[in-house]
């Protein structure tokens, strides 16, 4: 996984996989998002909108959803994914039952990675 943005309080990363998947880490380690302290959950909130708009924006997804687990890593993170109906899990998560062989293909993520990181610096 490799880092696509970070500042004092969060950092973005890059989920390898076959739809544009983000992730959003708090930089200290909190085990659950009510002991975030109240600047740290407005940045993430920044970057779940930007990224959210972004995702909508470059690739017109059938659904974006954002979800925060932490049962194997007790660390504060949102998954940020944009859905499509030809993924290869759609309408289950993408760490559900495989649905079929996808036929999405992921294109210019290295420009909306750039964008991202361009208006996440902002």
């Amino acid at each position: 996984m490799s880092v696509l943005y970070e500042n004092e309080l969060i950092k973005v990363e890059i989920e390898e996989s076959e739809i544009p998947w983000l992730k959003i880490f708090t930089q200290k380690a909190y085990k659950e998002f009510s002991e975030t302290p109240a600047n740290v959950k407005l940045e993430i909130f920044k970057a779940l909108d930007i990224i959210e708009k972004e995702m909508l924006y470059s690739y017109k997804p059938k659904k974006i959803n954002i979800a925060s687990f932490g049962n194997y890593v007790p660390h504060v993170h949102w998954h940020v994914m944009a859905r499509f109906e030809e993924d290869s899990y759609f309408p289950e998560p993408m760490w559900g039952k495989k649905q079929r062989e996808g036929t999405y293909v992921l294109e210019n993520f290295n420009e909306f990675t750039k964008s991202i990181a361009l208006k996440l610096s902002k």
